[in-house]
């Protein structure tokens, strides 16, 4: 069975900014095709659950306030990706709009709920590295 890096607060884990979950009933039929791999990137990047809600400024991740957490995205990234190539994952589901997880679409930075194309930061880390990332809007696609 192949091994899927999947973001954790999808199977329930309330590892969010928000300290809550947003699990997804189609995880559930992934199981039965894959072997789940749960990651919250923000976690292995040494943030605090609770935290301040952060969205993506160009190449930089700020929280509301201003503060600069581009590091722990970073290094959170970095683990997701290590944990990946350890499992030999070729495909992840990560949260959508997130910006660690966020793939193709994610918040613009102003904390308006404005949407922009564009990458979180362990979506592009892993895409860079031939990994491909769905949201879980596309779980169904890998279950066809």
């Amino acid at each position: 069975m192949e091994n899927l890096l999947i973001s954790a607060c999808l199977l329930g884990v309330r590892c969010r900014y928000d300290g809550e979950s947003c699990p997804n009933l189609a995880v559930e039929a992934l199981m039965e095709r894959y072997n789940l791999i749960p990651v919250c990137p923000e976690q292995l990047g040494g943030l605090t659950t609770p935290r301040a809600p952060s969205e993506r400024v160009g190449g930089t991740v700020k929280t509301r306030t201003g503060e600069d957490v581009t590091g722990c995205y970073r290094r959170g990234a970095e683990q997701a990706l290590h944990l990946a190539k350890l499992f030999s994952c070729r495909r992840a589901v990560l949260k959508e709009r997130s910006p660690s997880c966020g793939s193709g679409e994610i918040y613009d930075g102003t904390f308006t709920g404005t949407r922009v194309p564009g990458d979180g930061v362990t979506a592009q880390l892993l895409k860079q590295n031939g990994i491909a990332v769905y949201g879980e809007s596309d779980i169904w696609d890998l279950l066809e």
